[in-house]
């Protein structure tokens, strides 16, 4: 019994952590809402199915899919977003009609129906139970993109620069930084992460045009959650609703966990206002 929560404990762990990560750097970071970021997972999902379609192995699918969505995330920056930087409505509503736009152009090019990708992972015994395997590949990628997105803020120069740019734009414009190419890079990186977080779930759940609507909820619930802070706030906000999600999962049902998640999203919001991590000053 033990050994089965802490499993479902760490998978809805890393599944929530894959599908907000992305949104935690776009939203957290730059105060943008992305209500296209369930597309973006969808258009990672179809280019995983392409890579594999063609022959390729699922990781070269997954860096595949990593860099073809941040390439399209900075080619809707540039043609779209910059346009838009605090102009919080019209951002929400341009991002919704780009949803609905890469739902239409990807239902018109390969249909309504779902596009499957073909799974060769076998089940892990643990403690008397059978496992899949690939829920570990998942566990794994969201750890790794956790780790690397973490590094890349905290112990890079670029990442010194993209926090400085966010918290203060105009002053490091008069340092000589280029807020233009930042912005520009950390949304394409945002966007590369909910495309692969498209093409990780994408042997799971299979790749169509609808399935971001999945996700997108509960991703911007975690997010929202989570605070001022993106990345503490959203490996916060995932672990505890992780830990929700799964133990009520084992004993109930998966439904029940997740309208308990739902629930307990309402009463710390109602509790914290801010978010988990609102009343902290300083970190990621």
């Amino acid at each position: 019994m033990i050994v089965t929560i802490i499993y479902l404990v760490m998978y809805s762990i890393a599944l929530l952590t894959l599908i907000s990560l992305g949104l935690a750097v776009i939203f957290g970071l730059m105060k943008v809402i992305n209500l296209a970021h369930g597309e973006f997972i969808m258009l990672g999902a179809y280019v995983c199915v392409l890579c594999t379609d063609a022959g390729l192995p699922l990781w070269l699918a997954f860096l595949a899919a990593f860099v073809g969505v941040g390439l399209f995330g900075i080619v809707v920056e540039r043609l779209l977003i910059r346009f838009l930087y605090g102009r919080i409505i019209d951002t929400l509503l341009a991002t919704w009609g780009l949803s609905l736009f890469m739902v239409g152009i990807i239902t018109t090019v390969f249909g309504p129906q779902a596009r499957s990708v073909p799974l060769s992972f076998g089940n892990v015994q643990m403690g008397g139970m059978s496992f899949s395997s690939y829920n570990f590949v998942l566990m794994a990628v969201a750890a790794l993109m956790i780790a690397v997105t973490w590094a890349i803020l905290r112990y890079t120069t670029f990442g010194l620069i993209v926090r400085g740019t966010m918290q203060r734009a105009d002053m490091a414009s008069a340092l000589g930084v280029n807020r233009n190419m930042v912005y520009m890079t950390t949304f394409g990186y945002g966007a590369a992460l909910a495309g692969l977080a498209g093409a990780v779930l994408a042997p799971m759940t299979g790749a169509s045009p609808n399935m971001g609507q999945f996700f997108i909820s509960k991703a911007f619930v975690t997010v929202i959650v989570g605070g001022q802070l993106p990345l503490t706030g959203t490996i916060s906000a995932s672990g505890l609703f992780g830990v929700i999600d799964g133990s009520v999962s084992y004993f109930w049902s998966s439904i029940v966990g997740e309208v308990s998640t739902l629930v307990a999203a309402v009463m710390l919001l109602r509790l914290l206002p801010s978010g988990i991590t609102g009343k902290m000053r300083s970190g990621l």
